[in-house]
């Protein structure tokens, strides 16, 4: 249902995205990425690291590292995806915010909410 490839809005070090192998419809299920959660208070190790740009908050307390697919979405404020956090399973569940095309970049908002407009914590100064 979903695949890795170069992704051209992406300015990353590897410029890759998440992109749906058919069509997928609103409201989908179409992927679970289980996460490693960490204690907040450990964070100023994993900033030391690449890792620091992919993590998600997990909760009050602590962030996740997602695995699966689940790091390689990429933002965009009008997102065709959104995603629960499943603390039951510790999983990440992303739903087609649309409908999806066979062939269309995947896209998330970074802040969370489809419809948060914030700016990205990596653009503030």
């Amino acid at each position: 249902m979903i695949e890795i490839k170069k992704s051209l809005i992406s300015e990353g070090e590897f410029n890759r995205g998440v992109f749906a192998t058919q069509d997928i419809k609103k409201g989908t299920l179409f992927h679970e990425a289980p996460v490693i959660p960490y204690p907040n208070d450990q964070h100023e190790h994993i900033e030391k690291t690449l890792l620091a740009d992919y993590t998600f908050e997990y909760g009050i307390n602590h962030s996740a590292i997602l695995l699966g697919y689940g790091m390689l979405f990429n933002h965009s404020y009008e997102p065709n995806a959104n995603y629960k956090i499943n603390f039951d399973n510790h999983t990440f569940e992303f739903y087609a915010y649309t409908d999806i095309k066979a062939g269309d970049e995947i896209l998330i908002n970074y802040n969370g909410n489809v419809d948060n407009d914030d700016p990205l914590w990596f653009n503030e100064d």
